[in-house]
């Protein structure tokens, strides 16, 4: 799936090396994952998340307090992943949900696609059964309709690029938190919480094909793992000072949590 992001050209791997036909090579890192990304396709001098932010997600994420995601993400990818089929996931993270994608469907092709290098390193360190990059979402190193199955879980949208890459009526999965995911958190740290804005789930070249909601609460039992939540969410970086101190005076919480699983199929 993966394709030379200055010539677009099919990529194969020599070694620790992937080549084009045009001779551009990108070796991989000591984890394994591959750096794509051009330097006119950044936003910063390390653009995604830092080391801090990556660390503090990978602690939350393998205590199992998303589970409940992780096990309706994996189903309903198994149910659209035919034997051999290829799978992206686009803004794949440290790679918790593309690791138990590969478990669920140990018969596909998987690559997931990050832009922080730091992400890209903890994925690849996490699994050996994905091909893990860094890569924008907005310029996927990945070939035109070369993917079965799409995956993508809280990550920026980008539907041109997304149909690009899918094959003809290929699926999209994408999941985007609920209404009333982590209320009782922003309860504590806000003076005037407010729910979170589902928009219509109408996509442009889309047919929406099943939508599942997942709920439940999760109890956190320590400041670290409050605070390692926290800061997955963008909330963390619209808070004020007032709002910080109450966060970091939290020892326990209870929290509701709530994700839409959305299937779509593309037109």
């Amino acid at each position: 799936m993966l394709i030379c992001p200055k010539c677009k050209e099919k990529l194969n791997i020599e070694g620790r090396t992937y080549t084009c036909v045009n001779r551009y090579c990108y070796d991989t890192a000591k984890s394994g994952y591959v750096n794509l990304l051009l330097a006119n396709q950044m936003n910063s001098a390390l653009p995604g998340d830092n080391k801090l932010m990556v660390q503090a997600r990978k602690a939350f994420l393998d205590k199992g307090y998303y589970a409940p995601l992780a096990e309706a993400l994996c189903r309903t990818v198994s149910e659209y992943a035919s034997k051999g089929c290829k799978i992206l996931d686009a803004g794949c993270g440290e790679g918790y949900y593309t690791e138990k994608i590969a478990v669920a469907c140990p018969d596909a092709e998987i690559v997931g696609i990050d832009i922080s290098k730091n992400a890209a390193d903890y994925a690849a360190r996490r699994t050996k059964a994905v091909k893990f990059a860094v890569g924008s979402v907005f310029h996927l190193p990945v070939a035109d309709g070369s993917c079965d199955v799409l995956t993508t879980l809280f990550a920026p949208y980008c539907g041109e690029e997304f149909q690009r890459v899918l094959k003809d009526n290929g699926i999209m999965v994408m999941v985007i938190p609920a209404e009333r995911h982590l209320w009782q958190l922003k309860c504590a740290v806000y003076d005037e919480p407010y729910l979170n804005e589902v928009k219509d789930f109408a996509l442009d070249g889309f047919e929406l094909l099943k939508r599942e909601t997942v709920t439940g609460k999760i109890d956190l039992p320590c400041n670290e793992d409050i605070t390692a939540l926290f800061s997955m969410t963008p909330y963390y970086y619209k808070t004020s000072a007032e709002g910080q101190q109450r966060l970091s005076e939290l020892d326990t919480l209870t929290t509701e949590i709530g994700f839409e699983v959305l299937v779509y199929k593309k037109l």
